[in-house]
Order: C-alpha cells, then sequence, then structure tokens
C-alpha cells in the first residue's frame, strides 16, 4: 500500500482519513453530506461536497500532503447522474434512495421484471440507477455525450478528467450482465436507454494520474492516482477480509448483509426474496446483498421520536445493556417495534413502507421502547438473514452497531450465533485502501470484539419472539 487519502460518501456523513502505507490512521474527518432538493428528489450538493474534500487535504500540512500518493473513493450504490465529456452536469446528481425514476419500472409487467433479474441479477426497483438514467434522458434537452457516474466516479472524474465505471457500483445500476460482465444493451432497452450512455468498466486497482489543475487546487504532487474503490458495502467486506461462507453486516444509515459468492444466483427464489446480486471490487468475484433500509439511523429517530438529546440517548442504551445483561429487563413489558422507519426490506422493498409499535400501555416508558425498538431491529435482522438460506459461519459486523453493545448483543442473542465486531471505525476506508493497492488486510487487525451469545438469554428471547409474532406479522400487514 501506499499513502493515500479515502473518501467515504455515505448518505448521512462524508469520511475522510490520510493513511501511511502501512495503513495507521494519520487524519480524519466527517463532514455532514451535503444534499438538497429539487423538484423531483433529493440531490447532492455537488459544488459543497467537493469544496469539503479540497479543505480537507489543503488542511493537511506540506509534508503530509506532499507524501500522499493515492487517493480512493468509496460511497453509497445507486446515486449518481449524467456526466458530459467536459465533466458539466446534464442531470443532477441523485441520491441512492430518490425515487424519482420509479415510474418508468412501474411500466414493465412481471416478464420484464423476471428478465431485468436473470440479466442484471438485482430486483426491479427504483433504487437502482437505471431508472433515474432513463428519468434523466428524458429530461434532459442536451444530454451530448453525457454517460451515468455514481457520485463517487464523479468524483474521480473531476480529479483526474476521465469518467470510468467501477465493478461494484456498475453491479448496483440495473443495468450490468452479470454472466459477461459488461453493459446490457438489453436490459438498458427494457428502460427506453442506449447502453452508450454508462462508461467503461474498471477495477479497484485500476487508477488514473490527477489533473495538474486539480493537484494544484488541492496542493497535491501531481504523481497522485484516483483509484475508484467500489460500493460502500463491498469495500467493507474487503477490509474486512470476508471469506466465503461467512456474513459481513455492515451497518450505517442502513443496515446491509452480505455475503462472497462463487457465482450469481439468478433462481425464482432469489428473485422473489429480492436478494441483490454483484461483482466484487476486483470484478473478478460475486456478492450477494441485502439491505435494510433502517439501521443505524433509528439513533436519530429515536432522539427525535422520544425527544432525547444524544448524550442522553447514548446513557440509555448503556443503562439498558447492562440490565440486559444483567436479567433485569422484563421482556413482558417490551412493546413490539416493528422498525420499518425509512422503508420496508426485503423481500417487499417499499420505499413507502411505515414501522409501528404495539402492545403500548399507560406505564410503557421510553426506555422500553428503544429496547423494543433495537430488538425489532434484530428480528427484522433474523427475518432478512433467513431469505439467503445460507447459515454464516462467522458474522463480522462493521460500522455504528459495533459501538453499540445493546444491538449486537440483541442481535447474538436472538440468533444464537456469536458475533466478531470491529471496534475500529474505518473499515470501509481501510478496505479502499487496500483494493487500491491490490492488497488485503486481516480481520484481526481492526480490533476485533467477542460477541457471545447466552442459551438463557437466546431461549427467553425466541420465546418473546414467539408470543410477539401476531402483532408483528399484523404491523407488517397494515399499509402505508
Amino acid at each position: 500500500m501506499l499513502p493515500t487519502i479515502t473518501i467515504d460518501v455515505g448518505t448521512t456523513s462524508v469520511k475522510l482519513c490520510r493513511f501511511d502505507g502501512r495503513g495507521v490512521l494519520l487524519a480524519s474527518q466527517r463532514l455532514t453530506t451535503p444534499t438538497r432538493r429539487d423538484d423531483a428528489g433529493e440531490i447532492y450538493d455537488v459544488d459543497a461536497l467537493r469544496a469539503g474534500i479540497v479543505e480537507f487535504i489543503r488542511e493537511l500540512d506540506d509534508d503530509a500532503r506532499s507524501s500522499v500518493r493515492r487517493i480512493a473513493i468509496t460511497g453509497v450504490g445507486e446515486s449518481g447522474g449524467l456526466v458530459r465529456g467536459d465533466l458539466t452536469l446534464a442531470s443532477p446528481m441523485i441520491l441512492w434512495h430518490d425515487q424519482r425514476g420509479a415510474a418508468r419500472l412501474a411500466q414493465l409487467d412481471a416478464s420484464a421484471r423476471a428478465r431485468l433479474y436473470r440479466i442484471t441479477g438485482v430486483p426491479a426497483n427504483g433504487n437502482y440507477a437505471l431508472s433515474k438514467v432513463a428519468w434523466a434522458v428524458d429530461r434532459v434537452a442536451d444530454a451530448g455525450d453525457a454517460q451515468w457516474l455514481n457520485i463517487a466516479e464523479y468524483l474521480a472524474a473531476t480529479m483526474t478528467g476521465q469518467r470510468w465505471a467501477e465493478p461494484s457500483l456498475a453491479s448496483r445500476t440495473m443495468a450490468l450482465d452479470l454472466s459477461t460482465r459488461t453493459w446490457s444493451r438489453e436490459a438498458a432497452a427494457l428502460l427506453g436507454v442506449d447502453v452508450s450512455v454508462f462508461p467503461v468498466i474498471r477495477s479497484a486497482a485500476q487508477g488514473a494520474h490527477v489533473t495538474a489543475s486539480f493537484a494544484d487546487e488541492a496542493g497535491l504532487g501531481r504523481d497522485v492516482d484516483v483509484h475508484v474503490a467500489g460500493h460502500d458495502h463491498m469495500v467493507g467486506a474487503a477490509g474486512a477480509g470476508l471469506e466465503a461462507g461467512e456474513l459481513l453486516n455492515s451497518t450505517g444509515t442502513t443496515e446491509g448483509l452480505l455475503f462472497r459468492t462463487e457465482a450469481p444466483r439468478l433462481d425464482d427464489d432469489a428473485e422473489r426474496a429480492k436478494l441483490a446480486n454483484g461483482l466484487d471490487c476486483t470484478g473478478r468475484g460475486y456478492t450477494l446483498f441485502a439491505s435494510i433500509p433502517t439501521g443505524g439511523s433509528a439513533f436519530a429517530t429515536l432522539q427525535r421520536m422520544l425527544g432525547m438529546h444524544a448524550s442522553r440517548l447514548e446513557a440509555v442504551l448503556e443503562r439498558l445493556h447492562a440490565d440486559y445483561i444483567a436479567g433485569a429487563v422484563d421482556l413482558s413489558r417490551t412493546p413490539v417495534v416493528l422498525p420499518r422507519f425509512r422503508g420496508s426490506p426485503p423481500p417487499d422493498k417499499l420505499a413507502a413502507a411505515r414501522g409501528g409499535i404495539a402492545g403500548i400501555g399507560d406505564g410503557t416508558t421510553a426506555e422500553e421502547i428503544v429496547f423494543g425498538t433495537f430488538l425489532g431491529m434484530a428480528v427484522q435482522f433474523r427475518e432478512v438473514l433467513g431469505l439467503f438460506g445460507l447459515a454464516p459461519s462467522v458474522i463480522k459486523v462493521i460500522g455504528p452497531a459495533s459501538r453499540n453493545p445493546l444491538w449486537l448483543q440483541l442481535k447474538a442473542d436472538l440468533l444464537g450465533v456469536p458475533l466478531q465486531a470491529s471496534a475500529r471505525s474505518e473499515v470501509v476506508s481501510r478496505g479502499a485502501q487496500a483494493l487500491a493497492g491490490g492488497t488485503a488486510i486481516p480481520w484481526s487487525e481492526h480490533e476485533v470484539i467477542e460477541v457471545a451469545t447466552d442459551s438463557a438469554r437466546h431461549t427467553a428471547l425466541r420465546e418473546w419472539s414467539d408470543s410477539a409474532r401476531a402483532q408483528w406479522e399484523h404491523l407488517k400487514a397494515v399499509p402505508a
């Protein structure tokens, strides 16, 4: 590896890091992801995003900046926009969860949707880029030579003057043929899109030199290479050294479940479960993935819902964890919380879905709602994991959940499976550095915490979930 600046564009925040050639974190900063609304939904404020990145680099001292040899960029999948050859935007840079293209997908019949899955390995859904591309192409009067770039790919283009796609991000567009690893004319045509709108594909290890103008703007040397490391969850898998048979539980604003696979699963069961196949960041291997819309974002939701400041909620979680371990939590008082605060996970994948709470009495406390929420998230995780039909040998947890002992312990106890959680917050960023250098990072280097399961608590949680099943299923059936 070489000294590297990493850029991780998340839904809520942008994490900027500087690592030395051994992967040691030397500096980091977190920026609120700059977004705004247009007349159709939510888009990036790309000028503010780029300015924040340049400012982070410029504020490094001269020796630090002169040592940098690589920039590695990762980000959420499905987001992006149409970018012309001169790097001007032909469309807004659209967020991943924006549904402005969903109406185009609604026009497809069942056979067309099935065909899309057989080609691309992802279910027909408005999150994926192809529907956004179709929306944008319809509305751009002068697209010219514009091509679709993910937000990470766009940032790389502004630094290098070159446009390219990265394999794992390409496989989140709903336009890539997984069998041939090339753009699919057939899939694109189903939404009236010409496949030329998608750029050449390069693996994470294939970078490009910075332009002289960007080097001068950021105060970097002109020998710096820029790499698009890939989709953040897939980059996290690389950072965690994920092996076949292991499950990555990647937590951020959302929660991802990811397995490495030898071949894509394009059968009827996988399609019904709405599992998302993909390429890994090298472009050689495959992944099988499902996303739960409510993950770390539940923390902010509870703050708003219960009127709690972050420090108070953290104290509540700490106390609840201690009480739970000590056997002092009365599960019979725990409300049933369906945590679909940001839509539903597979197999429904409905952006408009809403959560619900059942079993509240006049004595229910805010603390019991907090406990019920994280228990509900563990139940939701168990349901989504069941869609894979795979029993993981190890569950590796990265992201905010690693710093939430209650969330970890509830998940381990409900599943009856021990977890391994990284105490380090930069697993994705370290994965980006390693991918850019074509190297690997052992999981053992991530300050791994073992979260054991307890048989008595496992039995108690299974009994609680069995008794709550009728309420749980009723809440899931309530229309949005």
